[in-house]
């Protein structure tokens, strides 16, 4: 297969990177970075595949983006919860196409996709430096979120939409009912991002110390995820690789990937020295964490035997009272990117929203045909179907689609009759890809 990105190109994208403020998103210098992002996800997708994925993380390494990285991901997440609300609210809003926001709504998923990727080195966790705190923090937000839902029976019951699968036509409330799905999915990919952070937590520093153990209790967050499990449904659905599968009778009592992840941060945070002089064994923790003893079966510790040292010191735990863990006076590093984006747009929200709505979310015909020219060359059809294992699904039914739209090369369908029903709604966004494949195809400085 080819590669998506030659080296020099990668590291040219990555060295472009550059923080941005809430009233950028959306704007044309964004787009160009979200397409470099896309373009980078795809290509550690890739390396991922064929056990190459140091490439983007030596560069983003060696080039110091990631805390970039993480800003751009924390930037979108407070564009979600204070802008997008607003501009979902607006009656008078009736753009001619929401692909742009749709884009905006997943960018944060395609940058904790990538940072999942890259965080698992150590040398990536290094990297990050200070933002590493803003990390654990948007971690914890994340998974208090997952846990909650999870506790209140709101976990998603069907598989988030793609971007091939997106109407360009959906309402700016589909949008809006979209996001609050994807937030699933970000949790999930928190959760890895998180394992990755504990296993290295030892060259951190004690500040990142502090604030998963003091500052979030990050141990008792993840007693409740092991309790609600929020990626199985029962005994007969997993979430796996980003949708919700049938599990066979033979693997029900099998751990999935996510399990593992929960275990192996709990194991870190829990028997690592470093980890047990810091946290505070009380009652209250005390009590939250002998629950998972019901839990650690000889099936669980079969498949995991590590387990087995936690199912030993939580026995060890129920018998004594640890010393609390002694309070020396010392200056620890706080998170500063949620509190300064916050601090720095407080009272400017509905200013902001309103902004974005008339100079960025609402684009003239000639503007989107350029999205489209500049979307079919990021969303390489070939490359992307090559990273998807499951069939294409018919874009009117959600059938196995049997045949592709030959204008747009973009969607699929079961049988005619679906492609002559779904047409009203494809006709818009068929229109623009075609023409921008076209314009693709004629561009002689463009390679295919």
């Amino acid at each position: 297969m080819d590669s998506v990105l030659l080296h020099g190109e990668a590291e040219g994208y990555i060295q472009s990177l550059e923080k941005m403020s809430l009233r950028d998103i959306g704007s044309p210098r964004w787009f160009g970075q979200h397409e470099y992002i896309e373009k980078l996800n795809m290509q550690a997708i890739l390396n991922a595949s064929a056990n190459q994925e140091e490439f983007i993380k030596d560069l983003f390494v060696s080039l110091g983006k990631i805390p970039t990285l993480v800003h751009a991901m924390i930037l979108t997440e407070v564009w979600k919860h204070k802008v997008f609300p607003i501009i979902s609210k607006l009656q008078d809003f009736h753009p001619k196409s929401t692909f742009l926001l749709h884009m905006v709504i997943h960018h944060e998923a395609t940058i904790i996709n990538l940072l999942e990727t890259i965080m698992y080195h150590k040398e990536s966790s290094e990297a990050a430096g200070d933002s590493v705190l803003d990390l654990v923090d948007y971690c914890h937000r994340k998974l208090t979120l997952l846990a909650g839902r999870s506790a209140a029976g709101e976990i998603p019951t069907e598989d988030r939409s793609t971007h091939a699968q997106m109407s360009d036509t959906a309402s700016v409330q589909d949008l809006q009912r979209q996001s609050d799905m994807l937030e699933f999915e970000i949790s999930i990919k928190a959760l890895s991002v998180l394992c990755y952070i504990t296993d290295h937590i030892e060259s951190l520093g004690l500040s990142v110390l502090s604030r998963m153990l003091c500052t979030h209790n990050m141990p008792c967050v993840l007693v409740q995820l092991v309790e609600n499990c929020p990626w199985n449904r029962g005994t007969l659905e997993k979430y796996t690789e980003g949708k919700w599968r049938t599990v066979p009778p033979e693997d029900q009592l099998k751990l999935s990937k996510h399990d593992g992840q929960v275990w192996m941060a709990l194991l870190n945070l829990l028997l690592k020295p470093d980890c047990q002089r810091k946290y505070d064994f009380n009652s209250f923790n005390k009590t939250q964490l002998l629950k998972l003893r019901r839990f650690l079966t000889e099936v669980m510790i079969d498949q995991l035997p590590n387990l087995l040292d936690l199912k030993q010191f939580l026995g060890q735990l129920a018998v004594t009272d640890p010393a609390a863990p002694k309070k020396d006076l010392i200056l620890e590093q706080v998170p500063e990117i949620w509190n300064n984006i916050v601090t720095m747009n407080s009272n400017k929200w509905k200013a902001i929203a309103k902004y974005q709505v008339t100079h960025v979310f609402n684009p003239s015909e000639s503007e989107l045909r350029e999205q489209a020219s500049r979307l079919a060359q990021t969303y390489n059809l070939d490359v992307m179907e090559s990273l998807i294992s499951d069939k294409p699904k018919c874009g009117a039914c959600g059938r196995t689609g049997a045949k592709r739209c030959s204008r747009c090369q973009g969607e699929w369908y079961c049988n005619r009759e679906c492609q002559v029903k779904h047409w009203p709604k494809h006709k818009p966004a068929c229109k623009l890809m075609a023409e921008a494949i076209q314009k693709l195809q004629e561009e002689p400085n463009i390679s295919r």
